[in-house]
């Protein structure tokens, strides 16, 4: 236990490793740590951040939700570039090529300031267009344009949050990342309250309260991401005489990044349109249905670090021109996540609503969370041999196949069923929760047996 407890503390401090060198637990326990320990302050964000919204009311809450769906475009393009530089700088790493590593690192952080204009632009010009399209109610749109203005105008804080704490992880420093979020997201919890409801000097901006919160924790935390980049604290070290553009890295991290994007998109604009089904019926489902995900959420994201740090090993042992390694790293991190998933199952069939109380107590919103969690809860275990697997794509580079799965999962049986369940059967938002288990494990079926087939050990980046 005492060696243990060494080794967590180690991986927290951040040591440097060889991790195509250590055992393959360690290894795993060295990276997961800190990535699990990352995961769970973005899920404290979340959790905070709809606990002081939903004082608002279910409008706020609303607003939260819906604006969240359209921000997964967002997600999905940071997380694509996320995943091209994790293809390119683990195996630079993997290689000891470490200059080009930081060329790679550099190209990806000036390609997130291009593409966060995308939707900065859209999202400041047309917030309650967007809001109305979403088949928002009116009081919605009154109460969360400002809110979904400035979540969208401000995207450029997140896309470089995702893509500079995907440098430290890949170059095998995910303490970092997980320093960086720590601090974001202290400010965040501490803004929240005052701006949402005016405490102390600070005015009182209510749910656009929260946005701004947001903004300004995250982008403190970018600017902390660069000042660790620019001195140097990890394998990455950038420099201003680098800071040029590099036709052939960039169009490799396009390739690679267009193949993550189209990865994310098709699986985040899913929820866009889950959203509009479920916005068919009245604000409290849409309320209840917010505050059952950011639990979800909360609880999921430990396993999604493991499956970052299941991605870093298969990258840097293919790398290191270890396959067979890089295939035992994933299994046995799929062990972990599986019994962890497990135990949050029987959690959410138990006690639903002890979670759901946190933030709403009576009414059809705390019904309706109550009754997502239970449904959406059965696939736990599922979700998490998704994520290990896509991720063990993603790892080496091989964006086509998550993507293909992706769109078989979501858009040709996720979107259609949940349309038919709750709309046909009379199930009404219960079956759009049914179709999201359903297509959940289809996905993960799919992804073990291709990862099976082996054919990912030999992708080239």
């Amino acid at each position: 236990m005492k060696k243990l407890l060494a080794e967590i503390w180690d991986a927290i401090r951040g040591s440097e490793h060889d991790y195509t060198s250590i055992s393959i637990g360690k290894a795993i326990l060295l990276l997961a740590v800190p990535m699990v320990a990352e995961m769970l302050m973005e899920s404290l964000f979340a959790i905070f951040d709809i606990y002081f919204v939903s004082r608002q009311g279910d409008a706020a809450i609303s607003v939260v939700g819906i604006t969240e769906a359209m921000m997964t475009l967002v997600y999905a393009v940071g997380v694509g570039l996320s995943m091209a530089v994790t293809g390119l700088v683990a195996r630079r790493i993997g290689e000891k090529h470490d200059r080009d590593a930081c060329i790679a690192a550099v190209q990806s952080v000036l390609l997130a300031i291009l593409l966060s204009f995308l939707f900065s632009v859209p999202g400041i010009l047309f917030a309650d267009k967007i809001l109305a399209l979403m088949h928002a109610a009116p009081d919605v749109v009154a109460m969360g344009s400002g809110y979904t203005r400035i979540m969208l105008g401000g995207n450029v804080v997140i896309m470089l949050l995702f893509t500079n704490n995907a440098i430290f992880r890949s170059a095998g420093a995910p303490s970092l990342s997980l320093r960086v979020l720590v601090l974001a997201n202290l400010l965040n919890i501490i803004l929240d309250p005052c701006l949402i409801f005016g405490m102390g000097p600070f005015p009182r901006l209510g749910v656009t309260g929260a946005a701004v919160a947001t903004n300004i924790g995250r982008g403190i935390g970018v600017i902390y991401q660069f000042y660790l980049l620019f001195k140097g604290t990890s394998r990455i070290r950038f420099s201003l005489k680098i800071f040029s553009l590099s036709p052939k890295v960039m169009m490799s991290l396009l390739r690679l990044s267009g193949g993550g994007i189209s990865q994310y998109l098709i699986a985040t604009s899913s929820w866009i349109f889950l959203y509009r089904i479920l916005a068919a019926f009245r604000t409290e489902v849409v309320a209840g249905y917010t505050l059952a995900i950011r639990i979800l959420i909360f609880f999921m994201l430990p396993a999604w670090g493991l499956a970052n740090a299941a991605s870093t090993l298969v990258g840097q042992n293919l790398g290191a021109k270890n396959p067979e390694r890089a295939q035992r790293s994933v299994w046995l991190t799929t062990l972990v996540t599986g019994i962890y998933m497990l135990l949050l199952t029987g959690i959410f069939l138990a006690i639903p609503g002890f979670f759901t109380r946190l933030f709403s107590s009576t009414g059809d919103s705390f019904n309706v969370a109550v009754m997502s969690l239970r449904i959406i809860g059965l696939g736990m275990f599922f979700y998490g041999c998704e994520m290990i697997f896509i991720q063990a794509f993603n790892g080496p580079g091989d964006t086509y196949t998550p993507t293909m799965l992706n769109f078989i999962g979501f858009w040709v049986i996720e979107i259609p069923l949940a349309w038919l369940l709750s709309m046909k059967t009379g199930m009404e938002q219960n079956g759009v929760f049914y179709a999201i288990v359903i297509s959940e494990t289809i996905i993960a079926l799919l992804a073990i047996l291709l990862f099976i087939g082996g054919k990912w050990k030999t992708r080239i980046v």
